[in-house]
């Protein structure tokens, strides 16, 4: 199976099908785990399988990037109250190795009723295109963090991105480069300024770029998942998952 094939059949095993032996197979022995509640390991993955079963739990794929040997699903979950609220958005990724899952990391965000864009945080484009120009639609994205996300040269952003052209998913933020401004300015006004912003894991597939960064915020820690959607050599969609990285998890693994 190709990766993208591995991991979808894996996805389907632990949470549609929840069959635990069959995800068994399809995982190593010493699957490393990243997601801060499950401990790491096949066993963790398998013992979490009837718990998802038992609470009714459904999911929802709605994206698939695939770059080498890693896997990015873009993903809703439902009826998820007792893994924090009643509809989650997430980013799964999956690390492929030797014809196995080897290791696997995620964020989660409850969806709210409304946003300010009026767009759901999993809505819009999924097809993906234009794979001829994956390497350069990466080295866009990548530039938009360093210089816009990470304050490097916030002024650059024209070169990133038409101001005007930004359909925005994050519930709290308008479209537009003023919305992402102001919705970054009202997070400070309320006591949350990002003082580091670090790309950890970048997934490209055509006009799909997918970044994973370690922040700190206000002095704590924070992961960012966040995929953009780049046209014609532009950036002009975004979606993400933000959450606090918690200081006690159940592995010696950390978010990435």
């Amino acid at each position: 199976m190709t990766p993208k094939e591995l991991v979808l059949a894996l996805f389907t095993a632990a949470f549609v099908d929840h069959d635990p032996e069959a995800a068994r197979q399809l995982v190593t022995p010493d699957y490393i785990q990243h997601n801060p509640q499950v401990p790491t390991g096949a066993d963790g993955l398998v013992g979490l399988i009837p718990l998802v079963a038992d609470s009714g739990m459904t999911a929802t794929t709605h994206r698939v990037i695939t770059e080498g040997d890693l896997v990015v699903l873009h993903n809703t979950y439902d009826n998820a109250d007792a893994f924090g609220a009643a509809s989650l958005a997430a980013f799964d990724i999956f690390r492929v190795e030797d014809g196995k899952v080897a290791e696997h990391w995620d964020n989660l965000q409850p969806i709210p009723e409304t946003t300010a864009s009026g767009r759901g945080m999993t809505d819009g484009p999924t097809d993906i295109t234009d794979r001829d120009r994956t390497a350069e639609n990466k080295e866009l994205v990548l530039g938009f963090v360093q210089d816009v996300l990470g304050g490097a040269a916030p002024q650059n952003a024209p070169n990133y991105m038409d101001p005007e052209v930004y359909m925005q998913h994050n519930p709290n933020l308008e479209d537009g480069l003023a919305g992402l401004l102001a919705g970054t300015q009202a997070w400070a006004d309320q006591g949350f300024v990002i003082t580091t912003f670090e790309p950890q894991i970048v997934v490209a597939e055509g006009n799909f770029v997918f970044v994973a960064s370690d922040a700190t915020v206000s002095g704590k820690p924070w992961a960012f998942f966040d995929l953009w959607r780049v046209e014609d050599g532009k950036i002009v969609e975004h979606w993400d998952v933000v959450s606090p990285t918690p200081s006690e998890m159940a592995h010696e693994n950390g978010k990435f």
